[in-house]
């Protein structure tokens, strides 16, 4: 990043007044009356129809449109291990994007503790306040084994965008790839590169798509990911495979697929040669990607490609998923975003990039000449309107599908 643009991140995020959101007031101040209902006498009576139905709640206070976005500063962005009250900053970023996106609130929550338990309890705790729970920034392996300690334990939903929202953009851009290739999911061999939150979740979403567990090698620090490995935690052994294959290398010869969810510069371009016909190649490291744009297309003509950055075609930017996922879940008041309603995400996504673009969209992006589905363009644009209209009906029906809805398909939802 440049200074002068270090300046600029610096002075927005500081004037006019510190931080990037605030609490607005949602009922008449105005007068005498007007505070004895918001507080002393009139608060009594919404805290007497709560205490006898707590689902009351939702009727009479803000919890069934309000989000926890907390995080333990373990994993903040591509800066590691920053600790709690670092991550803020991203937090309330997080906040914006729900509010401005899916019209959600938010509070941010810095969590300053290094033990997942405490963590877990401390959430639950707070859980009675919030709609849903987003979880953000928690390095792996704990971010897995908290995220389900919660799923199991609160009875709204629980979200590790790291993991999921993240798996839901890949996915969409991934079908969309291997149907302009004209291949089959299930017929791909496909290697990622980086087996921490992110890897993990989105080879698991794909193999509820369709992909072949025995068609997927993970890659980390030490290498293939291998049945004779001595060293892997249960989250990395479920991808173990009985192989000869130790190496990147070992993994890239005549792959479809590559995900890189690790680090800059770590897949050379003399493997990216190596590939099979039409490859794919998602490389996800932020700001630096693992392999370059433009010498991966020097590399293979034949390539579809995306990245983290947004000045690149086919951005996989989480907030095209999390804040209409939410919005879904919270109209039908579900209990969790379950496999279904991740699924139904990624359809909804991958779709939209299929249909013809509004001029609103175009006149978002004036350095855009023109976006048709194509090799430039497999994942919608976060400035698409359609993503409002689209994902949050799905998963919502989802919802309602499989039982985890307690409210019905709202009918201001499309049919």
């Amino acid at each position: 990043m440049s200074e002068k643009l270090k300046q600029a991140a610096l002075k927005y995020h500081e004037q006019p007044q510190p931080g990037k959101t605030a609490i607005a007031v949602t009922k008449p101040t105005e007068t005498a009356e007007d505070l004895s209902l918001a507080y002393t006498p009139g608060v009594a009576e919404p805290v007497r129809a709560i205490a006898q139905d707590p689902v009351a709640a939702y009727r009479y206070t803000n919890k069934g449109n309000l989000v926890a976005v907390i995080t333990d500063g373990s994993a903040v962005l591509g800066l590691g291990n920053v600790g709690a009250l670092a991550g803020k900053p991203v937090m309330e970023g997080k906040a914006v994007l729900f509010k401005k996106c899916a019209g959600i609130d938010v509070f941010d929550i810095e969590v300053d503790t290094d033990s997942p338990q405490a963590f877990i309890e401390t959430v639950i705790r707070i859980a009675p306040t919030f709609g849903g729970i987003n979880l953000e920034d928690i390095k792996a392996p704990q971010c897995f084994d908290i995220e389900q300690a919660l799923i199991e334990q609160l009875d709204i939903p629980v979200f590790h965008d790291d993991q999921h929202g993240t798996a839901i953009i890949i996915a969409a851009g991934l079908l969309n790839a291997l149907d302009l290739g004209d291949k089959k999911l299930d017929e791909v061999k496909i290697v990622c590169l980086g087996a921490g939150a992110a890897g993990i979740a989105a080879m698991k979403l794909l193999i509820g798509l369709g992909a072949r567990r025995r068609n997927i090698f993970m890659v980390d620090r030490t290498g293939v990911i291998h049945a004779d490995r001595s060293d892997l935690n249960s989250h990395k052994f479920a991808f173990a495979h009985h192989t000869d294959k130790r190496t990147l290398a070992d993994a890239m010869d005549g792959a479809d697929v590559f995900v890189g969810v690790s680090g800059a510069d770590l897949l050379p371009a003399e493997l990216l040669a190596t590939m099979a016909p039409n490859p794919v190649v998602f490389a996800l490291s932020n700001p630096d990607p693992e392999i370059r744009p433009d010498l991966a297309h020097e590399t293979r003509e034949d390539l579809i490609m995306a990245t983290g950055r947004s000045d690149y075609p086919n951005q996989v930017n989480n907030v095209l998923g999390f804040p209409f996922i939410f919005r879904g879940a919270l109209d039908v008041r579900a209990r969790r975003i379950n496999d279904a309603m991740q699924r139904a995400a990624v359809e909804a996504i991958r779709q939209i990039a299929k249909e013809p673009v509004p001029e609103e969209v175009l006149k978002a992006y004036p350095d855009v000449t023109g976006l048709e589905f194509g090799a430039d363009y497999i994942i919608p644009k976060p400035m698409d309107p359609r993503l409002a209209e689209r994902v949050p009906a799905a998963v919502a029906r989802a919802a309602v599908e499989t039982g985890v809805a307690a409210l019905p398909y709202p009918d201001h939802y499309p049919d």
